[in-house]
């Protein structure tokens, strides 16, 4: 008898384990369900603000252009940094839709590398000169005006008197960019270099989002993401090359693997995507037309991304889960995660 009441016994907890299992299963699925990363808040526009931020350790000034949400309690603060040859202006949708979302969203113009290189050259040197701006001096200048610009908003959030005067939250900083801002935000986030180690890294940052990101050209690959402690999330296409850096669609997608499995990792490969799949408008030469679900995609996974990390929302880190059950990728596009927990 007493080997019959532990068999029911233990029949009666598994079958209760796995009732919990279900209903925690079903109960995420309905939190994910009611998230909406691509919804926008009602209550207000979004404002814009041109302001400088002068270096003077350096000599130097980065202007920026800041997206504020219509709220103005203190909010997480998002960095990004345009590709070589951009500016400010660029990849206005996304400064738009994350601060729409609740985001300070801080876009950096980084002297030396920005449209300074090309606007003024002949049309036949445009190329050679982006391909000379595109140096070690320039991506020196670039990762030093990341903490620059943190620096300077920090005191800004704490004059009383200026436009983002307790409009940021520090303990929440997000930062990305695109191509070479994707090479300086890997930088910042956590990526070795020989014989520099991660001097770069900023440890204000505490998530990345990475736009076409680039496999290093010197070193050891693993070595170079192997200190990476924060979640990055990084997003390609199929046809992401560039004519400059030098990268291939397989070195973008080899960043990946190469970054350690005790941090919470996402990649999302959409299908046919050039490299200004991720700009606001398609550049000369590119042969595929653009796909109006591409950006669709992007505004969605970055926004669940952020919710997820500086704000710490179950129900995004849901949605993200569950990404391909949901109809924000078509049936090409690869997305792929791993949790730090695992």
């Amino acid at each position: 008898m007493a080997i019959l009441d532990n068999v029911e016994t233990m029949t009666s907890s598994i079958l209760k384990y796995k009732l919990i299992s279900v209903c925690l299963l079903i109960c995420t699925s309905a939190v994910a369900e009611k998230y909406d990363p691509l919804s926008e808040s009602a209550s207000g526009k979004v404002q814009t603000a041109e302001l400088l931020v002068k270096d003077e350790s350096r000599k130097r000034e980065i202007p920026i252009k800041v997206y504020l949400p219509a709220e103005t309690n203190s909010s997480p603060v998002v960095l990004f940094s345009h590709g070589l040859g951009g500016t400010r202006e660029g990849c206005a949708y996304l400064g738009k839709h994350w601060a729409a979302r609740g985001y300070v969203v801080v876009f950096l113009q980084h002297p030396g590398s920005d449209n300074s290189v090309w606007k003024d050259a002949p049309l036949r040197k445009r190329m050679a000169a982006m391909q000379q701006a595109a140096s070690p001096q320039n991506f020196q200048l670039r990762v030093r005006d990341v903490p620059a610009v943190l620096d300077q908003l920090e005191k800004w959030n704490d004059d009383k008197q200026h436009v983002l005067a307790g409009r940021l939250d520090f303990q929440q900083v997000g930062m990305s960019g695109h191509s070479f801002g994707a090479v300086t935000t890997q930088a910042v986030s956590g990526q070795s270099f020989p014989l520099l180690g991660t001097q770069f890294t900023d440890a204000r940052i505490k998530a990345t989002i990475a736009f076409s990101p680039s496999s290093p050209r010197t070193g050891d690959p693993k070595q170079a993401f192997g200190s990476v402690k924060i979640p990055w999330l990084l997003m390609t296409g199929t046809k992401d090359t560039s004519p400059i850096g030098g990268q291939t669609v397989e070195s973008r997608m080899a960043v990946y693997p190469l970054l350690p499995r005790g941090i919470d990792k996402y990649e999302l490969v959409l299908h046919n995507a050039e490299h200004s799949a991720f700009s606001d408008r398609a550049l000369p030469g590119d042969k595929e037309s653009r796909n109006p679900n591409h950006h669709r995609a992007i505004l969605a996974l970055s926004t669940a991304f952020w919710d997820s990390h500086l704000r710490n929302d179950d129900s995004a880190r849901a949605w993200l889960n569950e990404v391909k059950g949901n109809s924000v990728l078509e049936s090409q596009d690869r997305w792929q995660l791993q949790s730090a927990s695992k």
